[in-house]
């Protein structure tokens, strides 16, 4: 394969391009050690080993690096991988690697997030967070039912109550406009109309 274009990303990295068409990324001593250069052919052995052992083995470090600091979803640690330059295959290698140890686990992720913000957001907040984290529907309600197990309850309407009066709302002295916009507020926190105007008119 041809080498078409390579790319600098920063001093010790560069993005790597073959038959016009991105591969991977490579430091700048690998570039030296498998004779990358513009316009060259890459040897087939030595493709094989970048893509084989060495791509690999550093997104496997990586994604257990990444893991040390915080937990992620698997779309997360994904994603994260994406954005380092790894070729679709290479992330699915490593997030297979990571997941065998369990260090990732969707449903643990969701169950922990729930527990987390359970009197902070609104249930409808809470799902909608996950699902922008890549949480599916299933595993949702799965965590939803772990949470609920593990003795778990919310309060909206205190939970409402809570912030209204941190936000100095005074229902005996709010006109039309001062109404409007806290359930606006309200209503962009996830909380349901109904329990939104019960707290606002009741």
């Amino acid at each position: 394969m041809k080498v078409t274009r390579i790319e600098e990303l920063t001093k010790s990295r560069s993005r790597v391009y073959l038959e016009e068409q991105f591969a991977f990324v490579l430091y700048k001593g690998e570039l030296r050690s498998f004779h990358v250069a513009e316009g060259e052919e890459l040897a087939p052995q030595d493709y094989e080993t970048i893509v084989k052992q060495i791509l690999p083995r550093r997104a496997r470090l990586r994604a257990m690096n990444l893991l040390k600091g915080r937990e992620y979803t698997v779309r997360q640690l994904h994603d994260k991988l994406r954005d380092g330059g790894y070729p679709e295959e290479i992330i699915a290698d490593a997030l297979a690697y990571v997941e065998s140890f369990h260090y990732t686990d969707d449903l643990r992720y969701a169950t922990a997030y729930i527990t987390g913000h359970e009197n902070s957001r609104s249930r409808r907040r809470i799902e909608q967070d996950l699902a922008a984290r890549g949480i599916d529907p299933e595993t949702a309600k799965k965590a939803w039912q772990e949470w609920e197990a593990q003795g778990g309850r919310q309060d909206e309407q205190a939970m409402i109550r809570k912030l209204l009066e941190k936000r100095g709302f005074d229902p005996e002295t709010a006109d039309e406009k001062e109404i409007r916009r806290q359930g606006a507020f309200l209503m962009r926190r996830g909380f349901a109309g109904e329990a939104v105007r019960k707290a606002l008119f009741e």
